[in-house]
């Protein structure tokens, strides 16, 4: 039984919870007072209280108790605030009397780590964006943010995946597909295949491979080929295996069985278009292979380039941030493949006017989102200064444009996205993501940006006071 909000407490929890206020009151920071009224928003806890009611129809009235909306809500909020691990999360708000008062807790039992967890996963990405809406429009509510401005930047998100080699993910392959296979073998009496374990073999080709790599010269080329037939040899007996394995199991009812007979169908697949990569790349010479992945865990990482000198190949997802006045994000995208940036200025536009009822008076991107279709687009959506620039421009009109004083105190402010991007990643951790799959990097992003903006709020509201 899921409720809003959290009972009347009895007299031993009240006696605890007045004892930690009592000793909280002053170690609260300036911004959490502020945050924890806007959580306190009626609108908030109906969108997970409603999240909860399509999960389980019946999970208002009946069960046992189970924990507050409004509780989930700052778990979420607290852990992606100081960007902490689910473990790190149960342990500070244990031992923290701040942490207990601002999460509602008080003196009863913080839930662990997994149930956390859960909590979060049964959530959604969809409620997560429904959640972050809301606080964008308690941020207008407390005239925070007008939508006059508006600013557009795009960056990745890594997945969080090791640095993929052909050699490593026919190794990650064939280890999970020998490890489901042992769970089959030890309950006994259900396949007629004998396993043959031939993670140590791969291990040494592995091995053989990276001593290999190191000469460059026309004899360590051989060697290298030479191990790699050997590497995709046995990955591809390990996969023969597996098929037999998998069609032994296709009439068991266990759900121990089943769940077997689904990760070796999942995982199968895999390791073959990563043998199907590492043929065409290594024996072939050819760098392109169509449907290539870079992990066998999360096959849809992309392999993107964005020019940066210190990091010139990243592997991960492209996200889209727009911002309005005051830092607060308006919206995040995640895109499933890649788009140019060029592309995505004329959405943002429209998806502000959305939110705000009204086009922003200024617009600003740097040079990726620009061409002319954009900046015409913008104008006709009622943008009155389209401030995004173009350096391959030849025309002496365009050039005198740019150097005119409100274009460039309009790419001053642009480039406080890329600081805002920067704060996402180093203070609410979004440089990687720790949730697995697009959904789960759906979530970890939109938790970020959500606590973002509230600690922005918080900060702002705060200094009114002072």
């Amino acid at each position: 039984m899921i409720k809003t909000r959290r009972a009347q407490l009895d007299l031993g929890d009240e006696f605890i919870a007045g004892f930690i206020a009592e000793r909280a009151e002053d170690l609260w920071e300036p911004w959490m007072r502020q945050v924890d009224q806007a959580l306190d928003d009626a609108r908030l806890l109906e969108i997970i209280q409603d999240a909860w009611k399509r999960l389980c129809k019946k999970s208002k009235t009946r069960g046992r108790p189970g924990t507050p909306a409004e509780v989930i809500l700052r778990l979420l909020v607290l852990k992606h605030i100081r960007d902490w691990s689910f473990e790190e999360l149960e342990r500070e708000v244990c031992a923290n009397f701040v942490y207990r008062q601002f999460t509602r807790i008080g003196g009863g039992k913080v839930p662990d780590n997994k149930s956390i967890s859960r909590f979060g996963r049964r959530l959604g990405p969809g409620v997560i964006e429904e959640l972050q809406q809301r606080v964008v429009a308690i941020a207008q509510e407390k005239k925070i943010v007008k939508g006059r401005k508006l600013r557009v930047d795009t960056t990745v998100v890594e997945t969080n995946i090791h640095y993929p080699t052909d050699s490593t993910l026919l190794d990650d392959g064939v280890r999970v597909l020998t490890r489901v296979m042992k769970k089959v073998t030890a309950i006994g009496g259900v396949v007629v295949t004998r396993l043959r374990d031939r993670t140590r073999s791969v291990k040494r080709r592995v091995l053989e491979i990276a001593r290999a790599s190191r000469d460059k010269g026309e004899r360590g080329r051989q060697k290298l080929a030479a191990a790699y037939r050997k590497l995709l040899e046995i990955s591809s007996r390990v996969v023969g295996q597996a098929k037999k394995f998998s069609a032994e199991l296709s009439n068991r009812r266990r759900a121990v069985l089943r769940r077997a007979k689904e990760q070796l169908d999942e995982m199968i697949p895999r390791v073959q278009q990563v043998m199907r990569q590492t043929r065409q790349r290594v024996l072939r010479g050819d760098t392109r292979a169509e449907g290539k992945i870079v992990s066998v865990f999360e096959p849809e990482t992309e392999v993107i380039r964005k020019g940066k000198a210190n990091k010139p190949t990243e592997f991960g997802k492209l996200i889209k941030i727009q911002e309005a006045e005051n830092q607060i994000v308006t919206h995040y995208e995640i895109y499933d493949r890649r788009p140019s940036d060029s592309e995505l200025l004329t959405p943002a536009i429209k998806k502000h006017i959305e939110q705000f009822g009204r086009a922003p008076h200024l617009a600003a991107a740097d040079t990726g989102f620009f061409s002319a279709a954009n900046e015409a687009s913008a104008q006709q959506l009622g943008v009155k200064w389209v401030a995004v620039p173009s350096q391959s421009t030849k025309s002496a009109a365009r050039k005198q444009t740019q150097k005119k004083r409100w274009f460039k105190k309009a790419q001053a402010w642009r480039t406080g996205c890329e600081g805002r991007i920067s704060v996402l990643k180093r203070r609410h951790g979004i440089n990687r993501s720790r949730y697995r799959g697009t959904e789960g990097m759906r979530r970890f992003v939109g938790l970020g940006v959500i606590a973002d903006n509230l600690h922005h709020i918080g900060k702002v509201l705060a200094s009114r006071k002072t």
